[in-house]
């Protein structure tokens, strides 16, 4: 007999954290629906030469091998993929005549990783990306668009504080050119800056000072700003009197624009500030990028990213195709925020009712009341297992039923059902002929109804 034994950096969760995992992940499909975002789904694998073909790190790719096939069969060409962006660039580059553009995609699927498990880390999570892509060109005005999605979405979760942190890789492209670094250094910088959060000040200066030989002297002004929370408007002001050339300048006002863009768009000013500090080291990020980090929350780092990048698809199509988009990681914060109890674990369930069955006689009428539940959109199960009705009723209270459904020979003598509410332990006597209707009511009361169905 194998020894069933957990599988490190595989989460799985019990019934009602799943529930709750779940609704999250509702919550955010719809969120990205209502902002017109249509969502697709790619295969688990991809090609290996297409994974590879951003610049990934194959060290964490998940190969796919046959364990018995023949010996020259087993190693294949597939691979899991490890995030969402390779496969909707491959997806764009193959579809591009049969989208139509610019293209609103979302995408909640999971992902494999092969890194070291840690905390709000897994080797299998889930990812919600929203991603818009245009041909030929793409309005900048979509740059703040996605993070007024992310923020409605964080609002309804209702998961407490959150800020959406945003800057511009070429503000900082220009600001390091301007330092005298040369073009194909700066990735290098954006890395060791990238690591501020996690390292400190001291190590990232001491990274830039000793690799590039920069003065610290000239790394202050824009440390001092990196590390402050000055008024944005204040912060664009003093940056707009900066002297490091074009590139700077272009991505001062494109930040600028973006941050009135989210105004425009109600999100709350709190919800959202510029920082320097965000470089996000992946190399084809070419504007405006964001992080996401939870105040109460700091261990778990970010918890949504993306920024706008050029060329992603440009790997699979000679065509340009800019486009931006984020990520929201759900693995990376339910778990902490279930611990913590932020995030409401309910009932392992997802029946509203459970119908009892007393005596084996009884068992085909049991079943009709759950059929006729369920006609009237009631979430029905019936319990079938030979138990006398207190087990019965310990199971219900137990998954956390809101209904419990009784009927004996004296019910049906009468033509009647009996309900308890397992809430109040109130029992009413239903006549059998409205009683589903009255459950149903009871449930969902008529203008809860009428609200949910909308002006007539």
């Amino acid at each position: 007999m194998i020894k069933p034994r957990p599988l490190s950096g595989f989460p799985e969760y019990l019934p009602a954290q799943q529930l709750t995992f779940n609704r999250v992940l509702s919550v955010i499909r719809s969120t990205y629906e209502a902002h017109g975002f249509t969502p697709i789904e790619t295969p688990s694998a991809e090609l290996k030469d297409v994974l590879t073909a951003k610049g990934g790190d194959d060290a964490e790719i998940y190969a796919l091998t046959r364990l018995n096939g023949a010996p020259d069969e087993r190693e294949t060409d597939l691979a899991l993929h490890f995030d969402l962006s390779v496969p909707l660039a491959r997806y764009v580059a193959q579809r591009e005549g049969e989208l139509t553009f610019p293209f609103l995609r979302s995408q909640v699927q999971k992902v494999w990783r092969g890194e070291r498990p840690q905390a709000g880390r897994f080797r299998e999570f889930y990812q919600a990306d929203i991603d818009v892509i245009g041909r030929g060109s793409l309005s900048l005005l979509y740059d703040a668009v996605l993070p007024a999605v992310v923020n409605d979405a964080l609002t309804r979760l209702d998961i407490g504080p959150f800020c959406i942190r945003i800057n511009n890789r070429q503000l900082l492209q220009g600001y390091f050119e301007g330092l005298g670094l040369a073009p194909e250094a700066v990735p290098q910088a954006l890395r060791i800056l990238d690591r501020l959060e996690k390292v400190g000040l001291d190590r990232v200066r001491e990274g830039l000072t000793t690799e590039f030989r920069l003065d610290p002297a000239a790394l202050a002004p824009f440390f001092d700003l990196a590390t402050g929370r000055p008024d944005p408007h204040a912060l664009l002001t003093e940056l707009e009197g900066w002297a490091f050339g074009v590139t700077f300048e272009r991505g001062v006002s494109e930040l600028k624009a973006v941050l009135s863009g989210l105004r425009d768009q109600g999100v709350p000013t709190p919800n959202f500030r510029m920082d320097l500090s965000v470089a996000r080291g992946l190399g084809y990020y070419t504007g405006t990028v964001y992080e996401t980090t939870l105040p109460d929350f700091p261990q778990l780092g970010s918890i949504c990213s993306g920024g706008r990048y050029e060329n992603l698809v440009g790997n699979f199509h000679r065509g340009a195709f800019p486009g931006a988009g984020m990520s929201i990681g759900v693995s990376r914060f339910v778990p902490a925020l279930l611990e913590a109890g932020v995030l409401g674990v309910g009932a392992s369930t997802t029946a509203q009712v459970l119908v009892t069955s007393l005596q084996a006689e009884h068992r085909g009428e049991a079943l009709r009341l759950g059929a006729e539940l369920r006609a009237q959109d009631v979430r029905a199960e019936v319990y079938l297992e030979p138990h006398r009705l207190g087990q019965q009723l310990r199971y219900a209270d137990r998954k956390g039923f809101r209904l419990a459904v009784m009927v004996g020979e004296e019910e049906l003598q009468a033509g009647r059902v009996r309900v308890k509410d397992l809430r109040s332990g109130e029992e009413t006597l239903l006549e059998r002929t409205q009683w589903s209707q009255e459950v149903r009511q009871r449930l969902c009361p008529p203008d809860a109804i009428r609200s949910r169905a909308g002006p007539r």
